[in-house]
């Protein structure tokens, strides 16, 4: 069976705050808890004003403060922005809080532009490069401590917190092969080298003391309502979105807009046509039957979803939907 997880970008939709978007962060996770998906994962982005989750570790330890059970971690975080000990610190203090249901999952960007990953006080070209050996130092952090070892993350030592490998490229397929860790793949944004990554990672995978086999996520967008029409009108507010970020003036989720689609020229249609190839949009029987069609295009272990949709019920019922739809994944 392919699983269903989340994605939440926390959205700050046009004339709310972050403080109501945690509030709907809590509710998305609820839900998703009560309704089956396996996981629920929060994506670390700085200085976009329609997403609030900069501080990752900080807000999944709210969400985990108001769930149960639900596996909770990072979609992820960027660790070129953060020291590895750091990052073990705090996810070891997350896995102290919530045991057994804490995933870690490692992005190579720096999740935003130049300007503000100098402000981060991280180089953007030295610890790229490094990327491969920040992980490796954070396995050391979470493994079992060493007789005599100096250095060690408290908390974090002996947890063995799991690891995943997130990227867009084929880069992130082939370390994530090497490695021996689970690959998600950012297909709800950069759907160009989907196949190909996956080909690399499955064919390339070596056996790990975290995983024998290989384990891919792939994401999705979701646009799901009661009726295909409804469906059509609520993704707007994506595409405004899509186009704001692409010309460099990104924006806070804006109200959809009846007929936008029509307004655009070609090259605004092929970058919303592009960065949507993987959408799953339409009234219930559409989503089933698209949940269904990448299920067999990417034979993903599991499919994780995220919902750009600026009314917060409309988002609640799209992943309603979703959920029903997930006995089609089997």
């Amino acid at each position: 069976m392919t699983r269903l997880s989340v994605l939440d970008l926390a959205p700050i939709t046009q004339g709310s705050d972050a403080a109501q978007s945690f509030r709907n962060s809590v509710e998305i996770a609820q839900l998703a808890e009560k309704k089956g998906f396996y996981r629920y994962w929060l994506a670390e982005h700085h200085n976009i004003p329609g997403i609030a989750s900069a501080a990752t570790s900080v807000l999944l330890a709210h969400v985990g403060a108001h769930t149960n059970s639900i596996r909770l971690g990072s979609g992820g975080v960027m660790l070129p922005n953060h020291a590895p000990l750091v990052i073990a610190e705090q996810f070891g203090t997350l896995a102290s809080l919530y045991p057994d249901r804490i995933d870690l999952g490692l992005g190579r960007a720096p999740g935003t532009d130049g300007l503000t990953a100098h402000a981060l006080r991280r180089s953007m070209t030295s610890d790229v490069d490094s990327f491969p050996a920040d992980i490796q130092e954070l396995q050391q952090y979470f493994a079992d401590p060493e007789p005599g070892q100096r250095l060690k993350a408290v908390p974090g030592a002996g947890l063995h917190i799991p690891l995943y490998i997130l990227g867009s490229s084929l880069y992130g397929a082939q370390l994530a092969a090497y490695l021996g860790l689970p690959y998600a793949f950012a297909s709800h944004f950069a759907p160009t080298h989907l196949q190909e990554a996956l080909h690399i990672y499955r064919r390339d995978f070596r056996p790990s003391a975290q995983l024998s086999e290989p384990y891919v996520i792939a994401a999705m967008n979701l646009q799901a309502a009661d009726t295909k029409e409804e469906a059509d009108y609520i993704s707007t507010s994506l595409m405004q979105g899509v186009i704001k970020l692409a010309t460099g003036n990104p924006v806070q989720l804006p109200p959809p807009v009846k007929g936008f689609g029509d307004q655009l020229g070609p090259q605004e249609q092929a970058v919303i046509s592009r960065f949507m190839t993987y959408t799953a949009l339409g009234d219930p029987e559409d989503i089933r039957r698209d949940l269904v069609k990448f299920k067999n295009e990417t034979a993903a272990d599991e499919i994780i979803l995220t919902a750009q949709i600026f009314d917060h019920a409309a988002r609640l019922r799209a992943f309603e939907i979703a959920s029903e739809a997930a006995d089609s994944l089997l």
